[in-house]
């Protein structure tokens, strides 16, 4: 379903592209939340392990950047998979004031395992599109993720 809006032609095809845009978005992360789910893991837990499984030990701040939460929120998120034992806080060597989080053995082993099993999932939701369709997504996704305000 498009837009009513009886306006412009062209502000009629933006809204088009932003509502099928934010439907497609919110009926795959809808299919995908649920496979999270039954892993008992919310999507920022599962963005903090697999950040700091693909690319080692990060400090707060960076994980919130790269998940685009806030410091208060990402506490949270760290404080919650320290207590199921996934990952656990390290003094920075280079860095007194910052604690870096590492994975646990058992939140390595959660990871290492659950990972493809959820890669699988995204595959499945892309499968429809070609090869140069998912090029071209991530490239026009790109093109508005960095708009400048």
């Amino acid at each position: 379903m498009g837009t009513h809006y009886k306006g412009k032609k062209e502000d009629q095809l933006t809204l088009n592209a932003f509502i099928k845009l934010m439907r497609a978005t919110e009926s795959i992360n809808s299919r995908l939340n649920k496979h999270l789910a039954e892993a008992d893991l919310t999507v920022s837990q599962f963005g903090v392990l697999e950040a700091v499984h693909h690319l080692g030990p990060l400090n707060q701040k960076t994980l919130g950047e790269k998940l685009l939460k806030s410091g208060g929120n990402i506490t949270l998120v760290i404080d919650n998979l320290e207590r199921f034992n996934l990952v656990e806080r390290q003094q920075d060597p280079n860095d007194r004031r910052a604690m870096l989080i590492h994975l646990t053995e058992k939140g390595s082993e959660f990871i290492t395992s659950f990972f493809p099993q959820h890669l699988n999932h995204i595959r499945q939701e892309f499968a429809p599109l070609t090869r140069q369709e998912k090029k071209d997504l991530a490239k026009i996704c790109k093109k508005l993720g960095l708009k400048s305000e």
